[in-house]
């Protein structure tokens, strides 16, 4: 830590970490930048320590490169801690947390597989969500990640025509004994 006086008030300034690297780190960090084949972010974060590793401060990266002074000294410092791995990839992160609970999703799993909703032959997102008092949305999400598709239908279903019995035997009986055909 550095220690800055100013008015009278001690301000804590940190410094940033030092970067050093032998022939073959720069060497291969030099080929990245060149490559064709990393993400903009990675040749981003790149730069990041090769200028560092110069001895530039993070404001100056910064405006060389046209980004925050922030965001220079957090690839800097992970790469500090962590070495290559530790700008290679972002950091996990994780979404905002589930608003319902693992038992409401069962009961909309359940419903959607083992019953079916009045007046209709199978359950689309709003009457699902209307049955559960959720949102539309949220229906889609579960059944997306479960692999739910109430709208296909997987069964052969019976027309409602009153000559489907008669229509049905002629396309059966096309296909059991096809017409000979009479060209030359």
């Amino acid at each position: 830590m550095q220690h800055i006086f100013w008015c009278g008030i001690v301000c804590f300034m940190k410094t940033a970490p030092v970067i050093q690297l032998i022939e073959e780190e720069r060497a291969k960090l030099q080929s990245l930048t060149r490559s064709r084949c990393i993400t903009v972010r990675l040749a981003e974060r790149v730069r990041i320590v090769l200028l560092a590793a110069e001895g530039l401060e993070n404001q100056e990266i910064g405006e060389r490169l046209n980004m925050s002074r922030q965001k220079v000294g957090r690839w800097r410092t992970r790469y500090a801690k962590k070495g290559f791995s530790g700008i290679e990839k972002d950091v996990q992160r994780f979404g905002r947390p589930a608003i319902h609970p693992r038992s409401v999703q069962d009961e909309v799993i359940r419903k959607t597989q083992e019953e079916t909703p009045q007046n209709a032959t199978h359950w689309s997102r709003q009457s699902m969500a209307k049955a559960m008092g959720i949102s539309a949305s949220t229906v889609g999400r579960i059944w997306r990640v479960h692999g739910l598709k109430p709208h296909l239908v997987s069964v052969f279903k019976l027309s409602n025509d009153k000559h489907f019995v008669e229509k049905l035997e002629d396309i059966v009986g096309l296909y059991l004994s096809p017409p000979l055909c009479q060209c030359k």
